[in-house]
């Protein structure tokens, strides 16, 4: 919004006029501007160990009624902000709220759940997220006309889901796990009875039980993951999904939508307009994802998404390098082909790597490990999240059109990840997933190293 512009980045409005009807690459290649952005994810990077023990040791809902809590200061901070330092400010404690509930959400639903339908009720949290990302851009496209102070309205109403999630979480009960893992037996086997809807729990509990008394064997469970029994869980839940999830691009194309619209030479609604089409696009890929995750299971999301992602690429890169960065306006022809291509994209990671980054890592960990694994989850995809929101600019700027080549090649890379090393995971109940290990061509090798893994997983004596 060029009144926020005005008040915080002067120097980024001036360039902004300067080229305002020309396609330029550099136009908003601004490392202060990135940095109000990136310190969100820095902040959420650093709170999640700290989000980790409150997850561990006091419940998973006690977390996230406390990420509402940081959401809504950070909310009333950047709202009354008047220099750059209360921005930041407001967006660490913004951070903050992230590395909390992130860590907290996706455990909770993966407990929660009945396993045949875990997958869908896990993406809830996508697709509550994907429509949060929508709401802000219709708010965002009604509060640009509101000058000069649409912005603080725009940044204040942070604070409304923020008490959403404190009041709701008032009313919502702890995991079953959670409270086998605080020893609250006879209270975690009401709330099983209760979400599963019968009496006959048995089965479950006695699993519940028995992962937790596994768990309280763990005297350091971060060290515990480097075991060679959970080095999958590391490899493929810990570092390879969160950190290509936002290698794939789509958090820049995401974040930086009305700026990616306005440098094709779009004008400042018509981009807020673009950026809501691409919010919509996500929403529909959520919805898509939930209705076929537990059927057509994870794996095959995760490849047909990264064939179409791969292909929205290349049509970008290839329109860009012919037709664009002449400081001319492109055709509207070619300006439809362009946001087709990239709501293509949208769409695809919308049903794959956006839900199914959150829910594979979730569900993959064993209770010893899972409130430590989840913290290296979000660390992870944080540093990652704060590493491309801080170059992506930069990198527009002196890669042009190549940028987009580079994220299709890191798609690639991502495929060949997921087709080599993820078994499919869809209907397990998710304390026996550690069972796919010694059975998955090559992980099983790893994890026969362990020797407590033969006794105790393999029922070795």
């Amino acid at each position: 919004m060029d009144d926020f512009l005005k008040n915080f980045f002067p120097s980024v409005y001036q360039r902004k006029q300067a080229h305002l009807k020309e396609t330029d690459y550099c136009k908003y290649d601004n490392q202060v501007l990135t940095l109000f952005t990136s310190s969100l994810y820095f902040s959420a990077l650093v709170s999640t160990f700290g989000a980790s023990w409150v997850t561990k040791n006091r419940g998973r809902r006690i977390s996230i009624m406390a990420g509402s809590v940081s959401f809504f200061l950070g909310g009333l901070i950047n709202a009354a902000a008047v220099n750059i330092a209360m921005l930041i400010i407001g967006r660490i404690f913004l951070g903050m709220g992230i590395g909390f509930c992130n860590q907290a959400v996706p455990l909770y639903l993966s407990e929660i759940a009945p396993h045949k339908i875990r997958g869908a009720v896990n993406q809830l949290f996508q697709l509550t997220t994907c429509l949060g990302i929508l709401i802000a851009d219709i708010v965002n496209y009604f509060t640009a006309e509101l000058h000069p102070w649409g912005w603080r309205l725009s940044l204040g109403l942070a604070m409304v889901p923020a008490v959403l999630i404190f009041v709701g979480g008032i009313f919502l009960p702890e995991t079953p796990n959670s409270l086998v893992e605080q020893g609250r037996l006879e209270e975690a086997r009401e709330i099983l009875e209760k979400v599963r809807g019968t009496m006959d729990v048995d089965a479950e509990f006695e699993d519940l039980k028995d992962a937790s008394e596994a768990a309280r064997a763990i005297k350091n469970p971060f060290q515990n993951l480097l075991k060679p029994r959970n080095r999958p869980q590391l490899i493929i839940g810990a570092l390879g999904i969160p950190a290509f999830q936002q290698l794939s691009g789509m958090n820049s194309i995401l974040f930086y939508a009305p700026v990616i619209f306005q440098s094709l030479g779009f004008g400042s609604g018509a981009a807020l307009y673009s950026s809501l089409i691409t919010g919509s696009m996500l929403v529909i890929g959520a919805i898509v994802s939930m209705g076929t995750v537990d059927k057509l299971g994870r794996r095959f999301l995760f490849i047909e998404a990264g064939i179409q992602m791969i292909c929205s690429m290349v049509v970008v890169a290839v329109t860009l390098a012919l037709k664009f960065g002449h400081g001319e306006e492109i055709s509207k022809g070619l300006a439809v082909l362009l946001v087709a291509a990239i709501c293509l994209f949208v769409l695809a990671y919308g049903w794959s790597w956006g839900p199914l980054g959150w829910l594979v890592p979730s569900e993959l960990f064993p209770l010893e490990t899972r409130s430590a694994g989840q913290s290296v989850v979000v660390c992870v995809n944080m540093f990652f999240t704060a590493a491309i929101a801080q170059c992506f600019l930069a990198a527009l700027c002196h890669l042009k059109w190549g940028v987009f080549i580079l994220f299709a090649c890191l798609i690639v890379i991502m495929s060949l990840f997921v087709i080599l090393l993820l078994p499919e995971t869809k209907q397990l109940p998710i304390e026996e997933i550690y069972q796919l290990w010694g059975q998955h061509w090559f992980w099983k090798h790893i994890v026969a190293k362990d020797n407590e893994i033969n006794r105790h997983y393999m029922g070795v004596n």
